[in-house]
């Protein structure tokens, strides 16, 4: 395990009322380090978020997926810390997440 498989964002996963979880490889919200099940819901971290449209989902996946259920930044076939083009790929999709509006779900 390194640094990026806890803090970096691997996915955004879309929650019954149209928010966002960003989680970790663990599909735990980013900097948790427990392997104990966590129900998103239960901690401030869901996130709803402007221009998030089938366009900019397409292009922060790494599939080039439109699905908005589960959005995957990178996967085990292109982690960005295994060589130069899987890190600047992974680097222009979060420079895409890093612009968007967000706001935090009470």
């Amino acid at each position: 395990m390194d640094f990026r498989y806890l803090f970096f964002p691997y996915c955004l996963l879309e929650q019954q009322d149209g928010s966002y979880a960003v989680v970790n490889r663990r599909y735990k919200p980013l900097g948790f380090t427990t392997q104990d099940w966590v129900n998103y819901e239960d901690h401030p971290i869901l996130i709803t978020t402007e221009g998030l449209g089938p366009k900019t989902i397409k292009k922060l996946s790494y599939k080039g997926s439109t699905d908005s259920s589960a959005i995957y930044l990178y996967g085990s076939g292109h982690v960005p810390t295994s060589s130069k083009k899987n890190m600047d790929a992974y680097q222009k999709r979060l420079a895409l997440l890093a612009k968007l509006k967000i706001k935090p779900v009470k």
